[in-house]
């Protein structure tokens, strides 16, 4: 009797043994996947969505005008990021032509921030003023735009870290439309 009762306690110990396994083993997995998946802190997007052209005035070798533009900041993080004042650069073969200046703000977790910014851009700091009126007479100037926002990712109130989202992008602006063409971004 005493060997049969042992063996069913042995049996008993085995099963439960196995259970508390298999649970460690599953919650391991869960913590696996929740670190993977949530904690894992990815660099925010920043994007030129729209642009427009107002108050333009061009002549035989200069411009000016202000770049009205639609600005969106993409956070896939499960935190929210908060950045501090920047300033988006305007150049024309090199030279900055125009600043604008973008606010601090507060991207919410796994969602777009949309704001509107104004640069002036004017030629007056340009120094190849023969590759300027070219350009002008062929009614195409190329600009290019950057800007760095730099800010923390907050996850849970807990967790603070250090990110810094970039924004280059390239355009056509097209004098005799006032019209801004082939915008892209990286």
């Amino acid at each position: 009797m005493t060997s049969d009762n042992g063996s069913v306690r042995r049996k008993k110990s085995l099963t439960c043994l196995a259970y508390v396994a298999a649970f460690v083993v599953f919650q391991t997995g869960i913590i696996l996947l929740f670190v993977l998946l949530v904690l894992r802190i990815r660099v925010p997007k920043v994007r030129i969505a729209s642009i427009s052209v107002e108050n333009q005035h061009f002549s035989t070798n200069s411009f000016s005008m202000d770049l009205k533009a639609r600005v969106t900041v993409k956070n896939t993080n499960f935190g929210h990021f908060k950045f501090d004042n920047s300033t988006a650069t305007i150049s024309y073969l090199g030279t900055a032509v125009g600043e604008a200046t973008i606010l601090k703000a507060r991207a919410r977790s796994r969602s777009t921030k949309r704001f509107n910014i104004t640069a002036p851009i004017s030629s007056s700091k340009v120094n190849n003023h023969r590759q300027l009126r070219r350009d002008l007479n062929s009614g195409v100037l190329n600009l290019s735009s950057t800007a760095k926002l730099s800010g923390k990712i907050h996850l849970f109130k807990i967790f603070k870290k250090k990110k810094s989202a970039e924004m280059s992008c390239t355009m056509e602006l097209h004098t005799n439309t006032s019209s801004i063409e082939n915008l892209s971004c990286k």
